[in-house]
């Protein structure tokens, strides 16, 4: 089975790609391990089954499952929840959402990394056909209580039950984490949320942009720029940028710069290179070839905050010219 990740996927998924076959599609996120997967998988052959997850371990974990039973309509993707709304699903194009028992984050520090979110819940009922489901467990009553709050006020949502969630679901595929769960006096509490017809905002599958370059002059070589390095940091638009570290090559007059680029829906951790091209003391800023980031905005941000602080070194140097969006 061919590992998938947010780095290697089409942007959007092609299925035409991923399946034999052309099915309505069912999402799993967060699917630990991938006992529901497959057990979705089992029982739903008449549709294609995808799970996202952060973790390496339940990747491979799932991978094995799905090897050994020879099934070809489901495939686990390395990727955040974020991630993939943003980049992967196009607006109405999924038959069901499955989210069974998310991280909680208790601390309110951390409330931003929760899944069940005002932004991820429109991102989430943007993506479902009308008709279509989403299907929440916990065993937190404070995450099911915020839960309500956010769900019973999305506006192209209905709740499906009489109830704002139920204790129990008759039929109901148990895992062993939710059983544990039960044995330790923390039952399940579930959801069933279907769209609606009440017209909501679709946010646009992003796109894979251009690859950045930008072009500078600099009387300064590779090492002589490296050895004023200092790690920075810096804030654009939401998208936070940090250049960690500097390397020079002094045969090649090249420098290579790790950075990390934080986007709202994407985190990347790559390297940028500034190598020397036609003219004296003329340089070109791009992406490298290791770390096999996408293009993003944020992406197309560090290319030019990393040429911008090159700039800063000296008083005759400067950006010449740029192939990077705004």
């Amino acid at each position: 089975m061919k590992k998938l990740n947010y780095l290697t996927v089409d942007w959007s998924l092609d299925y035409a790609k991923l399946f034999p076959s052309i099915q309505p599609v069912i999402i799993e996120i967060g699917f630990g391990n991938a006992e529901y997967l497959i057990h979705l998988a089992e029982t739903r052959p008449d549709h294609n089954i995808i799970g996202f997850e952060i973790s390496s371990q339940s990747m491979t974990k799932a991978e094995q499952k799905i090897e050994t039973r020879g099934f070809t309509h489901v495939r686990p993707i390395h990727s955040t929840a974020e991630t993939a709304l943003a980049y992967f699903i196009e607006p109405e194009s999924i038959q069901e959402f499955h989210i069974n028992y998310p991280d909680p984050w208790f601390k309110k520090k951390h409330g931003r990394r929760r899944l069940i979110k005002r932004e991820t819940v429109d991102m989430l009922t943007s993506r479902l056909v009308v008709g279509g489901k989403l299907l929440l467990a916990t065993d937190i009553v404070a995450y099911a209580e915020m839960a309500h709050e956010i769900l019973s006020n999305t506006a192209g949502l209905t709740n499906m039950l009489d109830s704002p969630w139920v204790d129990d679901l008759e039929g109901r595929f148990r895992t062993k984490y939710e059983m544990k769960g039960y044995r330790e006096g923390r039952p399940g509490h579930f959801f069933i949320y279907q769209r609606n017809e009440t017209p909501v905002i679709h946010k646009p599958v992003i796109k894979e942009l251009d690859m950045p370059h930008l072009f500078l002059y600099s009387p300064l070589n590779a090492e002589e720029i490296v050895a004023r390095f200092e790690q920075t940091r810096t804030e654009s638009n939401g998208n936070h940028i940090g250049i960690l570290q500097a390397f020079a090559n002094a045969k090649n007059n090249t420098a290579v710069f790790e950075v990390v680029v934080e986007e709202s829906t994407i985190d990347q951790h790559t390297l940028l290179v500034m190598s020397p091209r036609e003219g004296e003391n003329q340089y070109i800023v791009k992406m490298s070839t290791i770390g096999h980031a996408r293009p993003t905005y944020g992406v197309h941000r560090a290319v030019y905050a990393v040429g911008e602080w090159v700039a800063s070194l000296h008083e005759d140097a400067k950006i010449t010219a740029t192939k990077l969006r705004d």
